[in-house]
Parts: C-alpha cells; structure tokens; sequence
C-alpha cells in the first residue's frame, strides 16, 4: 500500500515544476520575470502560474490535481480489496460456523489472543456458556474450539485492518489538502460507514449468542442483521471501487444516442439485480437454506416445492422460509445471468471503446461462471471451497458490473 500511494509522491516532490511554485526568495525585493523585464511580485503571487497553491500556514505544497486524484484513486482501490478481503474471510467464518466462538467484544483488549494454557482454558470456559456449545458443541476439544476461535479473531482483526486503511490514509490526505470538496465528503461517508460497520458486526453476533428457551432450532446470528451486515459492506466496497474507477480510468467521450441512454440504464439495472441477489446469499447462509434441496434445475421432484409457503403471514416465508430463500435465490440468479446476457448483446449494436467492450464480455463470462459454480455448490452439499469461491465470485461479478457502468457514465458538460 505505501508502494502504491508514496511513490508517485516522492517523484512528484523531486520534480523541477514543482519545486518552481514555491515562492523566489530574492533579497530584498521579490521580482518575476515577462519578456526579460523583471517586475516586482506582490505579496503571495507565485512565480509560475498553476492550479496548486501553497498550504496557508504549514508551508508545505500540494499535489497538482491530476496526480492527486490518482494517489486518491489508487489508496481507494486498496481499500476495496481488503474489504473484498473481509467479505471473503467473513464468508468462511460462516462456512465453518466460526463466528459465534468470541462472545464478547473489545476494541483493543481482544487484539492479544490468548497465549498461555490458563487463558485457552479460560476462553474456552467463557464459550462454554452459551447455546452454540451447550446445544451443538458439547463435544468440542480445546483444539477445535483454538481453530474456530482463531477464524473469528482474523476476521475481526482484518476488520480492524480496514479500518486503518480508510482513516488514517483519509486523514492525511485531507490535511494536505489533497480533497477537493466532493471527495471530502464522500471520504467521510466512507470512514462512517467502515466504524458504523464495526459497530454491526457485533450487534449481529450478540444475536447469536442469547438464549432462546421456545426456539428447538440449532444457534445461529440473526439472517436480518447478516444480511444488514453483508449489505453495508457491499454498499462500502461499492462506494470505494466506483469513486476508484472515476478517479483512474479516463473518461470517453460517448455520443449521447438513445441506443447509448438505453444501454447505460440497462448497465444500472443490471448491476442492481447483480447486488441484490448477493444481498440474498446473506439469507441463504443465514438459514443454512443451501442444504435444503440439493438437486438442479428442479427442487426435489417439483418445479415449484409445496413447503413454500408453511409460515404465516405469507411475506415471513421470503425472509424465514428455508426453501423459500433457496427458491428467491435461484430466480434472482437465472434473472441476473438472463440480463447480462442480454446486456452483451445489447451492447454489441453499439459502437464502444475497446476497454467497455472488454468489460462486457469480462461481465458475461464471470456470470456464467457463477452460475456454475452456484450449481456445484448445491449439487455437492455446500463443501466450504466450493462455497467460498461461490461467494467470491459475487464479488467479482459485482466489481465488473461497476466497471461496465463506470465505463458508460455521462461525460458532465
């Protein structure tokens, strides 16, 4: 990360153009220079005339916009990838039914594991108190609580490593005045939305862990608040890889046709459908809805299962209805791949860079990837590989769908 974000910034700072834009110090009288005849400078007129000032009062200068906007740009991007980082190794953290193993949380106090065998013990115990051990881990060794205690703890210290990379980077940034006023505020939305995160986290792992006397169903978090987990985090990695792509990939010049219009809705639309059906995948894990009907195309020996609507009122069978989310599931996913089919094609009568034709074909091949890799996974009982692949690759659909939109974005007048 400091690779990436420093060096532009050292050659920057070693440049001849930019050291000229500090301020000639000449013995007692400032002069500048037009046509050989030396004039006096007022006071604060520079001795080249650009876009970038002097820091009022820190005597430090700052980057030209451009390069500013790709230093920006490139930490924006770093930042999507270790959320993309979290979301995966939350996402295993599910698979193997790891995230209830820390039951309480410390912001800096829980950053040091346990060392000795007293304090293995002692967690151990402390986690031998709630439903998740009492109900389906009454048999769990010490070594196989370490391994599940181990995976949640990554996951909560990769989380703290997100963090650090969205604030501190932000606060630099923002004191060298490297933000214009629109990114200040989409920058602070982002940090926001990192702690708000944080705080989110735990809210859904405290659902997990209190006791539920009329319920005969094994521990689990809450499938609403995994689903409000995953989503801030998609909405979080979104925001940063789309204000990325803005801020590094130069923009076309498209004509503005209808055939141009219809396809940029279109893009929308489809990337929309692209998150909502990785938003349903929240549901899907939540409830262990994967491992309810393990056949493809049909469920079991029917197109439409009866169980689809057991629970009353009818709307809770579309948030707690194991085989209703695995059905929703499914038609989200055939609709995502159906659009993006027809987004190809659609965007093949059309005249467009070689780079927005590439991410087309790039959207078109990952969708259908996905699908069979959704396919397998059901088809083989949800093995934790298959499933964690299947889950990345939702990321990935989702980051090239954003690179298609972005590519066909409006130039502003």
């Amino acid at each position: 990360m400091q690779r990436l974000l420093f060096l532009p910034l050292k050659a920057l700072i070693g440049s001849p153009c930019l050291r000229l834009l500090v301020p000639r110090a000449v013995p007692r009288t400032q002069y500048g220079c037009s046509c050989g005849i030396r004039h006096p400078l007022r006071p604060g007129q520079y001795s080249t005339i650009s876009e970038v000032a002097l820091q009022s009062g820190r005597g430090a200068v700052s980057l030209p916009s451009k390069a500013a906007e790709r230093v920006v740009g490139r930490w924006l991007l770093v930042c999507s990838g270790t959320v993309a980082g979290a979301v995966i190794l939350g996402g295993v953290t599910r698979l193997t039914e790891s995230g209830l193993s820390m039951v309480d949380w410390h912001l800096i106090k829980e950053m040091k594991p346990p060392t000795s065998q007293e304090e293995w013990e002692a967690e151990f115990q402390k986690y031998q108190q709630f439903p998740e051990f009492k109900i389906l881990n009454h048999n769990m060794t010490l070594a196989e609580f370490k391994f599940i205690w181990y995976m949640e703890y990554s996951h909560r210290m990769w989380g703290r490593l997100v963090g650090l990379a969205y604030i501190l980077p932000a606060v630099y940034f923002w004191r060298k005045g490297w933000l214009n006023r629109g990114l200040k505020g989409r920058v602070l939305a982002l940090c926001g939305l990192v702690c708000f995160q944080g705080l989110l986290g735990w809210y859904m792992v405290k659902s997990g862990l209190e006791e539920k006397p009329d319920s005969h169903d094994i521990p689990r978090v809450s499938q609403y608040r995994l689903a409000a987990h995953l989503g801030s985090a998609l909405v979080l990695y979104c925001a940063s890889l789309w204000t990325s792509l803005s801020l590094l990939l130069p923009q076309h010049k498209l004509p503005e046709t209808r055939q141009l219009l219809w396809l940029r809705r279109f893009a929308h639309g489809t990337a929309g459908l692209v998150f909502l059906t990785a938003l349903s995948g929240a549901f899907v894990a939540g409830l262990d809805a994967g491992l309810v009907y393990n056949s493809f195309p049909k469920m079991g020996e029917s197109w439409i299962p009866e169980d689809l609507f057991t629970f009353s009122p009818l709307l809770r069978n579309v948030f707690e209805n194991p085989t209703m989310v695995q059905f929703d599931h499914r038609i989200l996913g055939i609709t995502s791949v159906t659009a993006v089919t027809a987004l190809y094609f659609l965007s093949r009568r059309i005249p467009l860079p070689r780079r927005t034709k590439i991410a087309a074909a790039t959207l078109l091949a990952l969708a259908y990837t996905q699908v069979g890799l959704g396919i397998t996974t059901l088809l083989m009982y949800v093995p934790t590989p298959l499933a964690a692949t299947h889950q990345s690759g939702s990321l990935a659909l989702l980051s090239v769908a954003l690179w298609l939109m972005n590519e066909l974005r409006r130039v502003p007048k």
